[in-house]
C-alpha cells in the first residue's frame, strides 16, 4: 500500500460517513438463496441495495458528498455554497436529487439521452433539474461544467469523489456486523466508486479478504486498466445491457482498484441475463441488469476456479430501478 493511498481514506472517513448516513439511510437486509448456493459452489450472501433509499446504492454516496460539501462551505465562510450538480446514467441522479432536496440546496443532473425514462423521471420528482445530452463520458462532464459556470456550486462526481466512495464503503461496515467470516465480496464496476470504497473499508477491518469486481466483457475498461496497468477509458458509451455499468473508470478510483481489489472478472451479455432471470426466479425480488453482473461473475468459470478457501461470498445487488416499460408483462 502506497503512502499516497493510505492518507485519503482511512477507517474514520467511513465511521464518519456511517455517521452521516444513520439518520437518511437504510441498513440494508442480506439475503440468502440455498438453490443459487448450490449452482455457485459456495455460501453466498446478498448484500441488497435495491432496498436502499432510490433504489441503489448511491445514495450513500450521495448523501455523503452533498453533506460534506455544506459542511466545509460554512467552515469556509461561504454559507450554504451553491447548487450541486452531476452527471449519470440514472441511479446517481437519483440519489443526489433526493440528497439536495434533503439538505435544502438545488440539484442539476446531466443525463445521457439514452438513460432510461424511469430514471429520469425519478430524477425529476425528486426535486433536480434534467439536462440531456449525447450518450459518452466527455458530453456529460463538458455540460456538467457548463452548468457549473452559469449555475456556481460544484460537480459532485458518482465515482471520482473521496467522499462518494467513502459513503459506498460503510457497506462493508454494514457486511461485517450482519455476517461472519466472510472470505470475499464482489461488486459490479462502472466508474469503480462501489469497489474502490467497499474494498479499502473491507481491507482495513480485514486484510485477508479478497475483493472481486465485475464487469460486462462488452465494457471492459476497468479489465483493461487492471491488467494493463494504464488508465483505459471509453470514447463513447459501450453497448452492454447492464446500463449503469457504461461509465468508465477514471483518475481516482483506478490506482484504488489496482491496489485494493484482487482481480475484475468479465462476464457475457447471456451471462448477465442468466444471472438476472436467476435473481427474479429464485430470490423474488427486482434487480437491475448490472446488480445481476455480480452474480453473474461468481456462476463463472473463472470464479469456480478460485481456491476452494473462498468459501463464504458477498454479492452486492446494487440497484433495483428497472424500467418496466421495457418489460413485456407491463408493456401491454
Amino acid at each position: 500500500m502506497s503512502k499516497s493511498l493510505q492518507c485519503v481514506l482511512k477507517l474514520e472517513h467511513f465511521v464518519e460517513a456511517a455517521e452521516i448516513l444513520r439518520p437518511f439511510a437504510h441498513v440494508t437486509p442480506v439475503l440468502t438463496s440455498a438453490h443459487l448456493d448450490e449452482l455457485a459452489g459456495r455460501e453466498l450472501f446478498f448484500k441488497c441495495e435495491n432496498f436502499q433509499k432510490t433504489g441503489s446504492f448511491k445514495f450513500r454516496g450521495a448523501m455523503t458528498a452533498v453533506t460534506k460539501y455544506l459542511q466545509r462551505c460554512r467552515e469556509d465562510g461561504a454559507g450554504d455554497g451553491g447548487p450541486v450538480i452531476t452527471h449519470s446514467s440514472g441511479n446517481y441522479g437519483q440519489a443526489l436529487s433526493i440528497s439536495s432536496r434533503m439538505k435544502n440546496v438545488q440539484g442539476y443532473v446531466v443525463m445521457p439521452r439514452n438513460a432510461p425514462s424511469c430514471k429520469k423521471a425519478a430524477v425529476r420528482g425528486y426535486g433536480a433539474e434534467v439536462h440531456e445530452c449525447e450518450p459518452s463520458d466527455g458530453h456529460r462532464k463538458a455540460m456538467a461544467e457548463q452548468l457549473q459556470s452559469e449555475k456556481g456550486g460544484v460537480v459532485l462526481s458518482s465515482s471520482q469523489n473521496y467522499d462518494v466512495i467513502a459513503g459506498n464503503g460503510t457497506i462493508a461496515l454494514e457486511l461485517f456486523e450482519q455476517i461472519a467470516d466472510l472470505d470475499a465480496i464482489i461488486c459490479p464496476v462502472g466508474g469503480g466508486g462501489l469497489v474502490s470504497g467497499v474494498a479499502i473499508a473491507a481491507k482495513i477491518l480485514k486484510p485477508e479478504l479478497k475483493v472481486y469486481a465485475a464487469e460486462p466483457r462488452q465494457a471492459d475498461d476497468c479489465h483493461r486498466s487492471f491488467t494493463t496497468g494504464k488508465l483505459f477509458q471509453f470514447e463513447t458509451n459501450p453497448d452492454t445491457i447492464a446500463d449503469g455499468l457504461r461509465v468508465s473508470i477514471a483518475e481516482i478510483t483506478f490506482p484504488l482498484i489496482r491496489q485494493y481489489v484482487e482481480d475484475v472478472i468479465l462476464v457475457e451479455e447471456s451471462e448477465i441475463k442468466k444471472a438476472t432471470h436467476l435473481v427474479y426466479e429464485r430470490m423474488k425480488i427486482v434487480v437491475e441488469t448490472s446488480s445481476a453482473t455480480a452474480l453473474a461473475a461468481v456462476l463463472s468459470d473463472q470464479f469456480r476456479a478460485l481456491p476452494s478457501q473462498i468459501k463464504r461470498v458477498a454479492i452486492v445487488l446494487t440497484g433495483g430501478n428497472v424500467d418496466l416499460k421495457t418489460c413485456p408483462y407491463f408493456s401491454a
